[in-house]
């Protein structure tokens, strides 16, 4: 009854603060959820006022995963537990072409910066072994690194790798 009651008020809520249909839809099953096992702490003051701050809070949780999800951009499930065997073959192909994407796409950078992104991000290597091989400081290394990362920001868009 509960559901059936509340439902597209309880959607509508979810749905003004996600601003998706498809996941305003599964927040409000959750929080309907959230909101039955919640029932015993309920003090008898409001009741629709009460599932509406359950709901609304249960949308920003939402919210803020989904912007997690979509800051960090990528799927930790590492590729080869899900590829089929034909599958498996392809990828350590498209992992080489793109690194021989950057690769050409580093001798874009100005001079001083090339040798600095290859040894750290190509080679792996760390900013003190850097730093002892070039002869300069830690913090010198930092700093170019940083510069060379804005450098491409600004420069190259993600979409040309």
């Amino acid at each position: 009854m509960l559901v059936e009651k509340y439902k597209n008020y309880v959607f509508r809520t979810v749905f003004a603060i996600l601003r998706n249909e498809k996941d305003a839809e599964d927040a409000a099953q959750e929080a309907f959820i959230k909101i039955y096992y919640a029932l015993p702490q309920y003090e008898s003051q409001g009741f629709k006022t009460w599932i509406t701050r359950n709901a609304i809070n249960h949308a920003i949780d939402t919210k803020r995963k989904l912007q997690r999800f979509h800051e960090s951009g990528i799927d930790t499930t590492p590729y080869e537990q899900i590829a089929s065997p034909e599958e498996s073959v392809v990828i350590p192909l498209l992992r080489k072409e793109q690194r021989h994407i950057v690769r050409n796409r580093l001798k874009e950078l100005p001079k001083g910066y090339q040798d600095l992104i290859y040894d750290y991000y190509i080679c792996e290597k760390s900013y003190k072994q850097i730093a002892i091989e070039k002869k300069l400081e830690i913090k010198t290394i930092e700093t170019k690194l940083y510069r060379a990362r804005s450098w491409m920001r600004k420069h190259w868009k993600e979409d040309d790798f």
